[in-house]
């Protein structure tokens, strides 16, 4: 048996019990899970990602409730082309 057999046997193992009614057909079944693996540690890594990119981020969004000081100023009647922060 090569290296490689091996390897892809044991990673096979690691991903659950062996389903097929034959060795072909697992190998396939096996195929499936580590895309699924593969797709949900990538979706993992990108929330993560965009969580540590935005961690400290300060700046005020409108969507939110947030208003900003030209907002402000246009509600209160006075009408000001400057925006603060």
């Amino acid at each position: 048996m090569g290296k490689r057999k091996s390897v892809w046997r044991i990673w096979a193992k690691a991903l659950g019990q062996k389903d097929g009614r034959d060795d072909r057909e697992a190998d396939i079944i096996a195929g499936i899970r580590t895309v699924i693996l593969v797709s949900y540690m990538v979706t993992n890594f990108a929330i993560i990602a965009n969580a540590l990119r935005h961690w400290n981020d300060v700046n005020s969004n409108c969507s939110q409730g947030h208003t900003t000081q030209t907002e402000v100023s246009h509600v209160s009647g006075t009408a000001s082309t400057e925006e603060v922060g």
